[in-house]
């Protein structure tokens, strides 16, 4: 307002007639002057540089220099590490990558064999090692599916914390197998992914003839985009058993797509209740590592200090694990009720189906992936609440019943690190 005020003084003035006595013009004169001012004050408080009023500047106080210092530091690290994470990782960029499990000349040195599962009927011909830790649900499947099909293998059992057997391998995930042709050139391939595994030795057994290195080529790693941009790698036909055109005569599009149905689901869903239930509490998450202890022989294979490690130190980050996710998978605090309801969802497909077994007769892949992921948890309270509040033991200990007929003899080969004679 003050603004206007001045132009229409300004204009007044300048328009006023020749005639205006020389009191008036200066009273206009003066009034312009003085809501110039009036306009100007409020304008030079906010565009005055910082000073002491004398024009005179000031330097700049502690928080600037502190605010100053932690942009250009924050801007140099990002940058550093910018350019580490594009040495380190040159096709960080790239999907759809396909990388084809790695082939491995020899055994790698310093790997300790704990025991093995031998079976004088196995016919396979395939030479496997399993690295493992004894009740990791993706374990217990392969596990399962080995020991029902009755072949021959040799245990690694891994250090759950320190993992000082799986050293030699740039992937230190289990189950992890290293497999060979007994007759073959000598290679082994590595697979690993407890789902994938179960395909490769399964396409393989349908038909010996082919070569497993090359069946291997059928799971390749491959790289996406998740929802959250971030890159992960998943093994590509992980549920397909490669049957090609000499499928069984009781297997059919319609029975493929089931048993892949519920594979997927025991992965993506049935496995991860466990550790939400299983570490739910301090108490039951010491409780269950000890069991594990108890079921892997710990005192055996490990000596005293790394067996109370891998129990105290296990227990605790699977506490703090199985919270982070509950809330990741979006588990209500009676996580029980969630793992009945899975079971209920099993068991009411089979009644459905009217079948012993999801495979009819006989377990299928589906039926040994999900009694795989259970038998993780056999000794832990939540499978004996399971057992009283679902009707899922009559299923189970059927097919328990079938895979430790079929399982081989069991051979120690190591006390505390000392390999016995064979």
């Amino acid at each position: 307002m003050s603004c206007f005020r001045l132009a229409t003084a300004t204009a007044l003035a300048a328009t006023r007639p020749m005639s205006v006595s020389g009191r008036t013009s200066r009273f206009l004169c003066n009034r312009a002057h003085q809501e110039f001012a009036l306009a100007r004050r409020p304008f030079s408080k906010t565009t005055s540089p910082p000073g002491n009023g004398n024009g005179v500047k000031k330097p700049p106080n502690g928080t600037f220099k502190l605010a100053l210092f932690g942009a250009v530091l924050g801007a140099v690290t990002g940058s550093v590490y910018t350019v580490y994470s594009r040495w380190t990782d040159i096709d960080s960029h790239k999907e759809h990558e396909h990388t084809p499990p790695k082939r491995v000349e020899n055994m790698p040195a310093g790997v300790r064999i704990t025991k093995r599962y031998v079976n004088p009927k196995d016919t396979s011909g395939l030479d496997i090692v399993l690295f493992q830790f004894q009740t990791c649900p993706f374990c217990c499947k392969v596990r399962a599916y080995l020991d029902y099909m009755g072949v021959s293998y040799s245990v690694v059992e891994v250090d759950a914390v320190l993992r000082q057997d799986i050293r030699w391998s740039v992937l230190k995930k289990v189950p992890m197998v290293l497999l060979r042709q007994r007759d073959g050139d000598g290679q082994y391939v590595q697979m690993v992914d407890s789902s994938a595994i179960i395909s490769l030795i399964a396409t393989y057994l349908h038909d010996k003839r082919t070569d497993i290195l090359e069946l291997a080529e059928f799971y390749p790693h491959i790289s996406f985009f998740d929802d959250e941009s971030k890159k992960k790698t998943d093994i590509l036909n992980k549920y397909f058993v490669m049957y090609q055109d000499r499928a069984p005569k009781n297997v059919t599009k319609e029975t493929e797509e089931i048993e892949r149905k519920w594979r997927s689901w025991a992965d993506d869903h049935l496995v991860h209740l466990i550790s939400p239930n299983c570490y739910q509490s301090m108490e039951e998450s010491l409780e269950t590592f000890e069991w594990f202890s108890k079921a892997g022989e710990w005192d055996v294979h490990f000596p005293k200090w790394e067996r109370n490690l891998m129990v105290y130190c296990g227990a605790v980050a699977m506490w703090g694990i199985a919270k982070m996710l509950k809330r990741r998978h979006a588990l209500t605090d009676d996580v029980r009720s969630h793992m009945y309801d899975a079971l209920d969802k099993w068991t009411t497909e089979l009644k459905k189906r009217n079948t012993k077994f999801m495979g009819g007769k006989q377990p299928s892949l589906a039926d040994l992936s999900v009694f795989g992921v259970l038998s993780s948890m056999e000794g832990c309270q939540t499978f004996k609440d399971c057992l009283q509040n679902t009707s899922i033991g009559k299923w189970f200990y059927d097919v328990k019943e079938i895979v430790e007929k079929n399982r081989g003899q069991l051979h120690r080969e190591r006390i505390e690190g000392v390999v016995l004679p064979a």
